[in-house]
This record gives C-alpha cells, structure tokens and sequence, in this order.
C-alpha cells in the first residue's frame, strides 16, 4: 500500500555534489580531498544503515510482541464467551450463594 511516506520527495533530489558536476574544473590536487569526501560519507552511510537496522529490528520485535498480546486478548475473549455460552444454556437460572439457583430478576416498568 502506498501512502504519502513511500513518494518520492526531496531526500530523493540529486545535487551538483551528488551528481558529480562542478562549476570550476577539476584540480590533480583536489584528488586527496575527493577521497576524503567520500569517505566521510562512506562512513556515516554506515552509520545511517546500522541505525536504520537496528531500528528495523525493534520494530519486528514490536511487532511480535503485538502479535502475542493480540494472540492473548483473543485467546481471553473466546473463554469468556465459552462460559457465557454455557451460562445461557442453563436457562433462565443462575447459581448465587453458593449453589442455589434463583429466578434472574428484573424490573419491568409500564
């Protein structure tokens, strides 16, 4: 599913630096300075991927912990039905005080 995050927007833009164009010709000296440019940049490239790993493995955890808690709460409402099904096919008794049914009562106004 696509939404407005998945588009394409302005991290997405090339500049001058990261298409490689310049305005002023290249000088053999600037070859050392290039290269360490671009190792800096290969650097906190690295950096970024172990965060956005690291971030990506907790949300899967994140995930599976709602996995398990919604597993519970299902779980949960599927026995509570269970006994209320078996709770309305005894009829219109219900057991109070230990073991006595009574009629269910309930007031009725005109």
């Amino acid at each position: 599913m696509r939404d407005v995050n998945s588009l394409r927007g302005l991290h997405g833009v090339r500049t001058m630096q990261s298409a490689k164009k310049r305005s002023i010709p290249r000088i053999q000296s600037s070859t050392y300075l290039d290269l360490y440019m671009l190792k800096k940049e290969k650097e906190r490239l690295l950096k970024e991927d172990e965060r956005l790993c690291m971030k990506k493995d907790s949300i899967k955890k994140r995930i599976e912990d709602i996995d398990l808690e919604m597993h519970k709460l299902q779980e949960a409402e599927v026995a509570v039905k269970a006994t209320a099904d078996s709770s309305f096919s005894e009829g219109a008794f219900t057991q109070r005080n230990g073991g006595k049914k009574e009629w269910k009562k309930m007031p009725l106004s005109y």
